[in-house]
C-alpha cells in the first residue's frame, strides 16, 4: 500500500462515524477477499466518502479489475471520487449516482459481478439481493456490512440469503458484523 493511500485511509478513519464507513479490519478483509477470489468486476452499494472503495480499489490493482460504485448522495460521491483519484485509482472505477435499487433494475442482463459489497440503506438489503442475483457470476462473493449492528433492519436480508439454496453464508464477527455469501 502506497503512502498516499495509507495516509488517506488514516484521515478518513477520523470521520468514520460521520460517513458510516466500514472498520479498518473489515476494509482489510474485503481487500483480501477480492485478491483471494481474483475478482475483476466489483460492485459497491454505498460509496459514501470512498473508504471501503479505497480498500477494494487497492485489491483491484492486483487483480486488474474494476469497481462500479453506487451512491445516493452527490456530495458523498464527489468526496469519494476525489479520494480515489488522489490515491491513483483514476480509470479503475465507475461512479453511479442514484438509488441502488433503481440502478440495479436498469442493468443490462449481461452486466455481471464476481464480488459485491452492500453497505447502504439497510432496509433495502433484501431488495438489493433479489435484484442482484441474476447479475452474480458463479462463485461470486456477496458481502453485507452492519448485519450485527443493524440486525433488526437487515434481518429480512439475512433470512433470504441464508435460506437461499444457491448461496452459502457465514456471518463474521468483524466490527458491525459482516455477512459473507458465496454463490454456488
Amino acid at each position: 500500500m502506497n503512502k498516499i493511500l495509507s495516509d488517506t485511509l488514516t484521515e478518513l478513519e477520523k470521520t468514520q462515524k460521520d460517513f458510516w464507513n466500514v472498520s479498518r479490519a473489515t476494509g482489510n478483509f474485503l481487500n483480501m477477499l477480492i485478491k483471494i477470489r481474483n475478482a475483476k468486476n466489483v460492485l459497491e452499494i454505498g460509496t459514501s466518502n470512498g473508504y471501503s472503495g479505497l480498500w477494494m480499489l487497492d485489491a483491484l490493482k492486483t487483480t486488474k479489475g474494476h469497481l462500479t460504485t453506487i451512491e445516493y448522495y452527490d456530495k458523498r460521491q464527489s468526496i469519494a471520487r476525489n479520494n480515489f483519484d488522489k490515491c491513483g485509482f483514476a480509470g479503475m472505477y465507475t461512479p453511479i449516482l442514484g438509488s441502488a435499487c433503481d440502478i440495479i433494475e436498469g442493468f443490462d442482463s449481461d452486466k455481471k459481478f464476481d464480488f459485491v459489497l452492500i453497505d447502504a440503506n439497510k432496509r433495502e438489503y433484501v431488495k438489493n439481493f433479489e435484484l442482484l442475483k441474476p447479475h452474480l457470476l458463479p462463485n461470486a462473493i456477496l458481502c453485507a456490512d452492519n448485519v450485527n449492528s443493524h440486525r433488526e433492519k437487515v434481518q429480512t436480508y439475512l433470512d433470504a440469503v441464508i435460506s437461499d439454496e444457491g448461496f452459502q453464508t457465514e456471518i463474521l464477527d468483524l466490527p458491525a458484523g459482516l455477512a459473507i455469501s458465496y454463490k454456488l
